[in-house]
């Protein structure tokens, strides 16, 4: 066995320039939700695991991370079960906790618990880490950070707007256009489900519809069919998918399943919205009644969002409505909707179509050389007034040779370094010199200052 260390299958470290533009993501995303009013909030990392449990249908609960009990609580695992091969019964038994598998579940324990700290509807972000036991592969992690935000406590389909327009408001802010906003509605395929017969497996057909991106029309037309929807019904919702508008496929699905007892909600909020949003200028907003939307909780309008189509990788946000979920919990009619931005996917396509501006590529603006202790104690004053006027400045801490220390400005693609010789310091002067071009000018230091320095 290697002693190598490295770190877990599906997570990651990340270097200073990858946090960097992290970082640079996370603040367009978090300006665009406090501009919509959303307040911030954090929850833990761990969970209660019945709380998380059941929440995510059977595919998503087996991802759950389950975190082992200690101390005197693994007197309580059920050795029986583990003797009769019933593994999972007797996982549970010794794991009380679980690892957070999104951000939604806990804002709904979140929200019942302190309900009489919160003024409703409640307005939350939150940019936190999950993870999910998932197998890795190419943007798909353990351990990956979300970027949410909800709203708890309205129904009012202003809202599922108001999402639509800050998703492109987001895209607008990272320059990356092209993507594309899948909308649907949960309750449409609910009834579709019902009108082909197979209302008692409902959750059987969201879970096959929502592998369609990932086998295909043709498998999933097969799984439908052994789910009992008749041809006749699978051949007309494949119509309304044939080069159709938005509200020429809404017309299409309303007339195949038109019955008095199919409610009409669906075909009302998606009506409004295609004629609402008016003009997005980053995303294609189509009505695609395939998406699912795997988890349960999903009562109403849903959506996704995809990468651009040059890039090879699959949704980079999604969300919905959900009306029931802070009812499991004891707080009875309190609608939700939410929005998930996957942080992580959305570097990946950033890096991959080199969106990144390049000045976040500089975490350093002046880089001091240091020859000598004396020198650098006489620079200190002005270094402190260039950090004041909220510059960053890299002091190199020890004296070497000045080749290895602009080796090192160049690495960290810092733009300017300053340089004290003994002449230099005699004279109470310094050099700036411009890494980029190579141009450099003596400054007295009682002229040093940032205006000074950027026009070498």
């Amino acid at each position: 066995m290697s002693n190598k260390p490295n770190t877990p299958k599906g997570m990651r470290d990340f270097l200073p320039h990858e946090v960097i533009r992290r970082n640079y993501i996370m603040d367009v995303i978090k300006t665009q939700f406090e501009r919509y009013g959303f307040l911030p909030i954090e929850t833990p990392s761990m969970e209660r695991r019945d709380l998380l449990l059941g929440k995510y249908g059977d595919e998503g609960d087996r991802l759950v991370f389950k975190v082992l009990n200690s101390g005197e609580k693994v007197k309580k695992a059920d050795v029986d079960a583990l003797e009769m091969g019933e593994l999972s019964r007797f996982g549970n038994s010794i794991a009380e906790k679980a690892m957070r598998y999104d951000l939604t579940v806990p804002l709904a324990r979140f929200v019942v618990q302190h309900q009489n700290e919160l003024s409703f509807p409640f307005k939350r972000y939150q940019m936190q880490p999950v993870w999910r036991a998932d197998r890795p592969q190419h943007g798909r992690f353990q351990e990956f950070m979300q970027c949410d935000a909800d709203s708890i406590g309205s129904d009012s389909i202003l809202l599922e707007l108001e999402f639509i327009q800050m998703i492109d408001a987001v895209f607008s802010g990272l320059n990356l256009k092209g993507c594309t906003l899948r909308v649907n509605h949960r309750k449409l395929l609910e009834a579709i489900s019902r009108k082909s017969g197979a209302e008692d497996q409902t959750a059987t057909f969201l879970t096959r519809l929502d592998k369609l991106d990932k086998v295909g029309w043709d498998e999933v037309q097969q799984l439908l069919a052994q789910a009992g929807f008749d041809n006749l019904t699978i051949n007309t919702i494949q119509e309304a998918l044939q080069g159709k508008s938005n509200a020429d496929q809404l017309e299409i699905l309303q007339q195949l399943i038109a019955d008095d007892s199919i409610d009409s909600t669906p075909f009302v909020d998606l009506n409004f919205l295609f004629s609402n949003m008016g003009k997005m200028s980053s995303l294609d907003v189509v009505f695609d009644w395939t998406l699912a939307r795997g988890l349960d909780y999903y009562t109403g309008t849903i959506f996704e969002i995809s990468a651009p189509k040059s890039v090879s990788l699959g949704s980079i946000g999604a969300g919905g409505r959900y009306d029931n979920l802070t009812g499991v919990f004891g707080m009875k009619g309190m609608s939700g909707i939410g929005i998930s931005f996957g942080l992580d996917r959305i570097e990946l396509v950033l890096s991959e179509l080199d969106l990144f501006p390049p000045e976040i590529h500089t975490s350093i603006d002046l880089f001091v050389v240091h020859f000598k202790m004396e020198m650098m104690t006489a620079l200190l004053p002005y270094i402190n007034e260039l950090r004041r006027s909220g510059k960053r400045v890299y002091v190199y801490p020890t004296a070497a040779r000045l080749k290895k220390q602009l080796g090192m400005a160049n690495q960290l693609n810092t733009p300017f370094a300053l340089i004290m010789g003994e002449d230099e310091w005699e004279e109470k002067k310094c050099i700036i010199k411009n890494l980029n071009t190579g141009n450099q000018k003596a400054v007295q230091l009682k002229n040093l200052n940032w205006d000074i320095i950027q026009i070498c």
